[in-house]
């Protein structure tokens, strides 16, 4: 299984769009970057988690599911960048490829140190940006398709079944 490891603050502060909410509202942000994600997971396939430091912040670790997407807020005095750690020790196996999204390079060397792959932020927006490219053609083209009867009929049945479906005389 691929699971993705995103530092959260660190992706709000690369990406233009979040930097914007974040200067305004972080929740927002945050709830923005959460929904981009949970995008990427059901497109991409990979299991995502998002890691929020809460170093500054008094009281216990938090964890719940948004979107089918796993957020975390670090417990009181625990970096995000600890606890992305731990989560790379604990989720590495032979049948689990982790990446870990982030640009602090420290960061980087310490999880590919521990057998995680990474992905830059500007790389993650790139994978992101083709993500809703591609959904974009596939809904176009699926609003393009008519749908075919599974009964071949003749062309004059077929209009006057469309009359009544309209509801003309």
């Amino acid at each position: 299984m691929n699971i993705l490891v995103v530092d959260g603050y660190n992706i709000i502060g690369a990406w233009d769009e979040l930097k914007q909410l974040k200067n305004k509202d972080m929740g927002q942000a945050r709830d923005r970057l959460v929904e981009m994600m949970a995008e990427y997971q059901a497109y991409s396939g990979y299991k995502v988690i998002v890691v929020f430091d809460a170093y500054y912040v008094s009281g216990t670790e938090s964890r719940y599911k948004q979107f089918k997407i796993d957020v975390i807020f670090t417990r009181e005095k625990e970096t995000a960048d600890e606890c992305i750690e731990k989560l790379v020790k604990d989720l590495k196996n032979v049948k689990n490829q982790i990446y870990v999204a982030t640009s602090d390079y420290d960061e980087q060397r310490h999880i590919f140190g521990s057998g995680a792959l990474r992905k830059s932020a500007r790389e993650l927006y790139i994978e992101m940006t083709n993500v809703e490219h591609e959904i974009e053609e596939n809904i176009s083209k699926h609003s393009q398709v008519k749908p075919k009867s599974t009964i071949p009929l003749d062309s004059n049945v077929l209009a006057v079944f469309e009359k009544w479906r309209r509801g003309v005389k």
